[in-house]
């Protein structure tokens, strides 16, 4: 999930070099960290919040097969 968050987001972004995914494991829950430069957040949250909302459905998609409760962090 750390991958597919990598490239969703590097397509996002202007400067996709500074684009930072750790991820943080539980045993029944995952938090996924998402770190930008700085001009390129508004690019990650989107209008109205719309591609942080897409990218945390796809995760709530896949997390949902492997049984285990994923949450995305948006850090700045």
């Amino acid at each position: 999930m750390k991958e597919l968050i990598t490239i969703i987001a590097k397509a996002l972004v202007d400067r996709p070099e500074d684009v930072r995914v750790s991820s943080i494991e539980g045993e029944s829950m995952s938090v996924i960290e998402l770190r930008v430069a700085q001009g390129d957040l508004g690019k990650i949250i989107g209008k109205q919040g719309r591609n942080a909302q897409a990218m945390r459905t796809i995760l709530n998609a896949v997390s949902t097969k492997q049984r285990k409760k994923v949450v995305l962090e948006i850090l700045d």
